[in-house]
């Protein structure tokens, strides 16, 4: 049956844009080559961590989405957007397989006058110099005159409620500009306003530009935050102080690391960035050099906690509190909980967790103690972590019962626990 638009990647991008696609009344087909996430919507579940709750999928499939592994609907749609994730590979450059992939899949099935929109986040240049050759190459056909291609970088914050497709800006960045407005149509039934960008470099390297500057902000308060420590400053209330400031400054906080979707991205580094030599951005490499050893300075930290109370990190007990990357949802993608869990299993300690949007939680495919009774199991740990503030936990309750509290977030009252 014919679609108006097909999802490529049925992913943390791909599931709320189908999402809003259905609300908005457009037929929507899912395309995912893992039988996984066709098993799993087709079974009433998300099959990402904190991408849509169970009932918002059943609203999706009773509004006539499909979810499917068969890439031949992809050739029956006016519209596909391809939403494949693109993780750093072990070199740090932006591994392109499933992109790529997603594209030939597509190609063989490429129809004339189809829009083709890109919303994964690739370096700049991915979408003219990668992408558009394996369209052309898969269809026969010839980008700006026989099909539209444009790209417009996914920009969702997931588990935001507040924030949704409908009222965060779309760029976008058409290779011509009759691609453009093919691609603004199409957006401007999901969003309240759609930003035009000169061409797809510019919408891709605007995406560059948002992950890094969130990296290299979170890295300097990081930066800070040790040096504080260190001079018994108390930060924290450095920044309750600095953000009264109404211009010049925006707020960031530490943590015990850097977790999320976005990773940070030197443009120059990956096959298809076209950076002449000699010019990396020295600032990202250094943010993420610092923004990694916050796993290891937390571990230092509550050595150094255990060590002042008589204790070694060998044999303790140490509860870790919120093993997801940001508060209140169940995402754990680049959380930084499961580095230090491990290395504090290498040191010999005895590690337990909680967290309410994960029930089941492994390292190194090994489940890891769940506490039923949060407070019970505080009161028995030599050592309490918070990693993750979700709300549901009440901090001075906790500090309260806690032995030892170390807060990796700034988020109890002031006096109340140790903090980072």
């Amino acid at each position: 049956m014919p679609a108006d638009l097909a999802v490529i990647g049925l992913g943390h991008l791909g599931l709320p844009l189908a999402q809003a696609a259905v609300t908005a009344g457009i037929d929507t087909v899912g395309y995912d080559p893992d039988r996984r996430p066709y098993a799993e919507l087709r079974a009433g579940r998300s099959p990402v961590e904190g991408a849509l709750t169970a009932s918002e999928v059943r609203r999706m499939i009773s509004g006539g989405f499909r979810p499917t592994t068969d890439a031949a609907e992809l050739g029956r749609v006016r519209t596909a957007v391809i939403c494949s994730p693109t993780p750093l590979g072990p070199d740090r450059a932006v591994d392109l397989t499933a992109l790529g992939d997603a594209a030939r899949a597509l190609a063989s099935r490429l129809r004339p006058h189809t829009t083709v929109l890109l919303e994964s986040a690739v370096p700049p240049g991915t979408t003219e110099t990668f992408l558009r050759p394996l369209l052309e190459e898969g269809s026969g056909l010839v980008a700006g005159r026989d099909f539209h291609l444009a790209c417009s970088p996914g920009r969702l914050d997931p588990g935001n409620r507040t924030r949704t497709l409908a009222n965060t800006p779309k760029v976008i960045g058409g290779l011509t500009p009759a691609c453009t407005e093919s691609a603004a149509a199409f957006y401007g039934r999901l969003t309240d306003k759609v930003v035009r960008a000169r061409g797809p470099r510019e919408a891709e390297m605007t995406k560059v530009l948002e992950t890094n500057f969130r990296h290299v902000n979170i890295a300097l308060v990081n930066e800070m935050a040790v040096l504080c420590h260190d001079l018994g400053v108390d930060f924290w209330d450095v920044i309750r102080c600095a953000e009264t400031k109404p211009f010049g400054f925006q707020p960031f906080r530490p943590g015990p690391g850097v977790g999320g979707h976005g990773v940070p991205v030197d443009p120059g580094g990956p096959p298809h960035g076209g950076r002449a030599p000699g010019h990396p951005l020295r600032m990202v490499s250094l943010a993420q050099e610092i923004n990694d050893r916050m796993p290891r300075y937390v571990i230092q930290r509550c050595a150094t906690l255990l060590n002042e109370h008589g204790k070694s990190v060998r044999g303790a007990r140490i509860l870790l509190l919120g093993v997801t990357y940001k508060p209140d949802t169940a995402d754990q993608e680049a959380a930084p909980a499961r580095e230090i869990a491990t290395r504090l299993m290498d040191m010999g300690a005895q590690i337990g967790y909680h967290d309410p949007h994960v029930l089941d939680w492994r390292v190194r495919e090994r489940p890891v103690p769940r506490a039923d009774s949060l407070y019970e199991a505080a009161a028995a740990a030599d050592l309490t972590v918070l990693l993750q503030q979700h709300r549901t936990y009440d901090l001075q309750g906790l500090a309260v019962k806690a032995q030892l509290l170390l807060d990796t977030r700034g988020a109890t009252p002031a006096g109340a626990a140790h903090r980072l």
